[in-house]
């Protein structure tokens, strides 16, 4: 294995063609083709499943991928440890974080982390959660801050704090009219409401989707988005209900009128905020300050031993 071979697989898995790869890599599809074929040649067995759409990987590639994984991760470290050796301060820091959270957190924390860094360039990755979780076990992030109710193994994870995550009801809806604000419901209460929905990618659309089968039911999708903020607004005044951690009503001063919010009972269903980062990534002073700034602008206790 070599880093020019480690780069041209990982970029056709991430393009899901060798066609999208080449572009990419401004190399001829046929130059890429070839090289493939030879690192499968020399492993004496296939790396690609190239019989899917797009492109996936066999048992064995998945194996090669682990293993490439891992020798980036050391060279990025190697880098990393002598670049502060020698006292240098200039790099970047890849973090990847949802808009919504990106719209409370960014503005407290960019300016201060630029000014005890001025050097280091800050590189947003902004998706939903779900998504982030994959890119930052593919080494894609530095950093990522995410809420999520499940942890795969591949990723350390911080507890920054704890999420319910609750049924938001416009006033005007059939439920919000007969039921309490703040009564703990059953999610099949909302059954016959329009819901607006986060698209798939995002943390709370896995726990919507989860009730959803877990009860039997198929309410109707007034929309999808991949803006929270958005998302909320048009909940509150289409008649409409919307699954969503309570933080984003509670911060909304605009929404307290127009709304009301119910815990959902009977479900086991988590959701919580989390700093995540790969395991064995050697983490920078740098990247150690970040974490701790963000901490202290959520106002939750910060040790770097929690860092591990």
């Amino acid at each position: 294995m070599n880093m020019k071979h480690i780069q041209y697989v990982l970029t056709v898995l991430r393009e899901g063609s060798i066609t999208g790869a080449s572009k990419k890599l401004y190399v001829s599809q046929p130059a890429l083709s070839q090289t493939i074929k030879q690192i499968e040649q020399d492993l004496g067995t296939p790396i690609f499943d190239r019989s899917t759409d797009p492109i996936s990987l066999t048992y064995a590639g998945q194996k090669y991928v682990d293993a490439a994984q891992k020798m980036l991760d050391i060279e990025r470290n190697l880098r990393t440890q002598i670049s502060e050796m020698k006292d240098e301060v200039h790099g970047r820091i890849r973090v990847g974080i949802s808009v919504q959270r990106g719209l409370q957190l960014l503005p407290q924390v960019i300016p201060e982390f630029s000014r005890e860094y001025p050097f280091i360039k800050v590189e947003l990755v902004e998706h939903g959660s779900d998504t982030l979780e994959r890119m930052t076990s593919e080494g894609h992030c530095d950093l990522a801050l995410i809420a999520t109710s499940e942890k795969p193994n591949k990723l350390n994870y911080v507890l920054i704090e704890n999420e319910q995550v609750v049924l938001m009801a416009a006033r005007s809806t059939q439920l919000a009219r007969r039921i309490p604000d703040g009564t703990p419901i059953e999610i099949t209460e909302a059954q016959n409401e329009k819901f607006v929905s986060m698209k798939s990618g995002h943390s709370v659309r896995l726990v919507q989707d989860r009730l959803f089968a877990h009860h039997h039911i198929m309410p109707q999708i007034l929309m999808e988005t991949s803006n929270m903020e958005a998302g909320k607004h048009v909940a509150a005044r289409s008649n409409a209900v919307m699954l969503i951690p309570q933080v984003y009503v509670s911060n909304s001063l605009d929404l307290q009128y127009r709304v009301q919010c119910h815990p959902i009972l009977n479900t086991d269903y988590e959701r919580h905020f989390y700093l995540c980062y790969r395991k064995g990534l050697y983490l920078p002073k740098y990247m150690e300050d970040f974490a701790r700034i963000v901490f202290e602008k959520l106002e939750v206790p910060f040790d770097i031993s929690m860092l591990e």
